[in-house]
């Protein structure tokens, strides 16, 4: 078996307005890196779109439909602050979901290892009735949703590194005594969620926030003494990886100070303990990373953690 990978144009064309961070450039940036011969052995993957039931799982009819109606035949419709959606904006944000939820059925059908879906725009934002953060969807949430819902998995489990909190599946996860959420993040940043005592209705939400200038030290500390244990003690049958790759110290978003070999290491440690408790079941979607040159790198870092499992 080996390791997925879902790329599609809609992820290149999603739009934004000009001088938004958030840009097609990002997606270039990780599909030629993850085109070098390398990583030749990758499965390479279309991913499809998912589908109103699917999407509905996580997100209320009427906020999807909302979104829908909103996106434009041509220009651009705002839906938040720093949000923005365009006439490829749709597709893409259901290939993006669309991409986790067939990969979770191929690991289900011991098809592959493992699988990365190099996405935009991101979602861990995305709240349940709410646009936010770049995000519209929340992928993550939808494809942990889908292997209960289809495969049977009682316990799903959601991780997030990127440098912002993800407080959209914390929000979707909250009153779930089944499915967990554990982020690392920077403190203060935003979306300002993401406290440390803010624990979940069943405290299945473990929050670790990381003050501004932590180093790879502290990261790999936070995750070896705090949420590796939490998520272990939990016993997910599926592991959802929300890679948000900002957390680096070269990117102009974040103030944290990782490097590309931290996102190599808790990679390699969250797939320790997916093959412990989940049969070796894991997923990862692309979520933040704004400098290209690092993003490229660390999510290079990643894939190749992903291939030696």
């Amino acid at each position: 078996m080996t390791t997925l990978l879902y790329t599609h144009p809609s992820f290149g064309r999603h739009e934004v307005p000009p001088g938004h961070v958030e840009h097609a450039g990002r997606y270039k940036a990780v599909d030629k890196a993850l085109n070098a011969e390398e990583f030749a052995e990758l499965d390479r993957r279309e991913p499809p779109r998912a589908t109103p039931e699917q999407i509905e799982r996580v997100h209320p009819r009427v906020f999807r439909e909302r979104i829908t109606e909103n996106v434009p035949e041509q220009g651009l419709t705002q839906l938040d602050a720093d949000t923005f959606a365009g006439p490829s904006s749709l597709d893409a944000s259901l290939r993006a979901a669309g991409g986790a939820i067939d990969a979770i059925d191929a690991l289900y059908k011991g098809h592959a290892r493992n699988a990365f879906i190099a996405a935009r725009p991101p979602g861990h934002h995305a709240e349940p009735d709410r646009a936010m953060g770049f995000c519209l969807f929340n992928g993550s949430a939808i494809a942990a949703q889908h292997a209960r819902a289809v495969h049977g998995a009682r316990r799903i489990a959601v991780v997030d590194f990127d440098v912002h909190h993800g407080n959209g599946t914390e929000a979707a996860f909250w009153h779930d005594e089944h499915a967990f959420y554990a982020s690392s993040h920077e403190w203060p940043q935003y979306p300002g969620t993401g406290r440390a005592s803010d624990r979940g209705a069943f405290d299945n939400i473990a929050n670790a926030p990381l003050p501004t200038g932590a180093d790879s030290e502290a990261f790999r500390r936070t995750w070896g003494e705090i949420l590796l244990p939490a998520l272990s003690d939990f016993a997910p049958e599926m592991i959802v990886i929300s890679a948000g790759f900002d957390a680096h110290r070269a990117d102009p978003l974040g103030g944290l100070a990782l490097v590309e070999e931290d996102f190599a290491w808790i990679t390699a440690e969250i797939g320790a303990i997916a093959k412990d408790k989940a049969q070796g079941r894991l997923i990862s979607i692309l979520e933040g990373g704004y400098d290209l040159p690092a993003l490229a790198a660390s999510a290079s870092a990643h894939v190749k953690a992903l291939m030696v499992m």
